[in-house]
């Protein structure tokens, strides 16, 4: 274990995970800017077509049509389909890490559960599609998550159950067991997404509209403190 390191530190992604999608800079030359905006255009269309097809079902030349723009693009900025797959899946870890960050045994307990829970179910609400693309990798045994992701989302998931152990051993939230109660804050954030039809079909909507996210942010919250022991 790293002593230099503080209860339910994240840590860092090795070099192999760093392809997140670069945002452009103001001040950046024309060239840049246009191949960042390519390089969105590619990943948005992407997240699109792995979504409604799978990996398996996807082509690059689906990608490029729903794109809008030529295969020899595609090939330039990604050069094989599973670089693109790749680079989503580090985009939703990476996006997972700012919630999370939340979650450190400085802050109050309460404080921190609410805003774990809201950054969760906001990254859910702003990027539904590539949250179920990841569950759907999930659901197909991880084909695409190393050895290392997959220790590190462990490492995450320790770290975390040790903010909640100290948590608890401090007095400031009651005993509960730490690995369920993640496990809880984890599914019941990610369900408006992975089981959007199911949720629709509960709330008897053809949309789940930001009030809903809302409410649900509201009610998740509730009860996640109050099995805790703590006040709202």
């Amino acid at each position: 274990m790293d002593t230099n390191r503080h209860i339910g530190e994240i840590p860092r992604w090795g070099m192999g995970m760093m392809a997140r999608r670069t945002e452009g800079r103001p001040g950046g030359n024309t060239t840049t800017r246009i191949s960042v905006r390519n390089r969105k255009t590619i990943l948005d269309a992407a997240i699109k077509v792995f979504t409604e097809k799978g990996y398996d079902g996807a082509s690059i030349a689906e990608i490029a049509a729903a794109s809008k723009l030529p295969k020899a693009n595609i090939y330039y900025y990604f050069g094989t389909k599973e670089a693109i797959y790749r680079t989503l899946i580090a985009d939703v870890l990476h996006e997972w890490d700012d919630a999370l960050a939340h979650l450190t045994a400085e802050r109050d307990p309460a404080e921190a559960l609410a805003g774990y829970i809201r950054a969760k179910l906001d990254f859910t609400r702003r990027h539904a599609a590539q949250s179920r693309m990841f569950a759907n990798e999930a659901v197909h045994g991880g084909r695409f998550l190393s050895r290392t992701d997959r220790a590190r989302m462990q490492a995450i998931t320790h770290a975390k159950m040790r903010v909640f152990e100290a948590w608890m051993d401090a007095g400031r939230m009651d005993r509960v067991d730490p690995v369920h109660l993640f496990v809880m804050l984890w599914s019941s954030t990610q369900y408006y997404a992975d089981f959007d039809v199911l949720a629709r079909n509960a709330l008897a909507s053809s949309r789940i509209t930001v009030d809903d996210y809302d409410r649900a942010a509201e009610t998740i919250t509730r009860i996640i403190l109050k099995g805790c022991g703590l006040a709202a």
